[in-house]
């Protein structure tokens, strides 16, 4: 089972949260906030696998709650499900550390999955928030002006880990960028790893952020 905290200040949508998600067969809703702060105290006491929370919320917000859980909680993994869709709300949830973004639109088969995927390591976007986020670096508006800078550029990776890097922020797993590029999956960790030290990068959020800041993964 995978265990999760559901965070949102509007109760008809937390509590439904909470049911829906209650009765997907491997998830385990172990508590709700109704705030940031309340979130925070959640993943102290429960310890989950996921926090999926809100972005917008009273007393701390989800970008500062994503944060401080991603500092004292490193083993629990941040989604976050919000109504806001625009460049700068993308970017301050990703640079606090939270491995995917959906859209209130999503469905539970959707939200299920993002869980999944965040309990198991890995970033997830919702498409039309990644095809957002990836325009905003292209065309050079504010967020990646204030996205976080790189401490070195694409030219420090093999063609090979350029490829890797490009997938990741496509959104596939490993498995999946194995089956693309028709290697094993050993030998996808070991590019990822390699990029991970090289670009002095923390995990996949932060590989994706990179790419997207050097116009990969469109």
């Amino acid at each position: 089972m995978i265990t999760v905290v559901v965070a949102d200040d509007q109760t008809a949508i937390r509590e439904a949260l909470a049911v829906m998600l209650s009765l997907v067969d491997d998830l385990d809703v172990v508590a709700t906030a109704a705030n940031g702060r309340e979130a925070v105290d959640a993943v102290a006491t429960h310890g989950p696998q996921v926090l999926l929370t809100d972005l917008r919320m009273p007393v701390l917000d989800g970008a500062a709650a994503t944060a401080e859980v991603c500092e004292r909680f490193p083993d629990t993994a941040v989604v976050v499900l919000t109504t806001y869709d625009d460049e700068a709300s993308i970017l301050s949830a990703l640079q606090a550390g939270a491995r995917g973004y959906l859209t209130k639109e999503a469905g539970r088969d959707e939200i299920a999955t993002a869980i999944r995927v965040a309990a198991a390591g890995q970033s997830v976007l919702d498409p039309a928030v990644q095809a957002r986020l990836v325009a905003a670096v292209a065309g050079g508006g504010p967020s990646s002006a204030n996205a976080a800078p790189a401490t070195t550029g694409l030219e420090v990776l093999t063609a090979r880990e350029t490829e890797v890097l490009e997938l990741i922020a496509q959104g596939l797993s490993n498995r999946e960028i194995a089956r693309r590029l028709v290697v094993s999956d050993s030998t996808v960790k070991t590019h990822i790893n390699n990029i991970f030290t090289k670009l002095d990068l923390r995990d996949r959020s932060s590989a994706m952020r990179f790419a997207f800041q050097h116009g990969l993964g469109s």
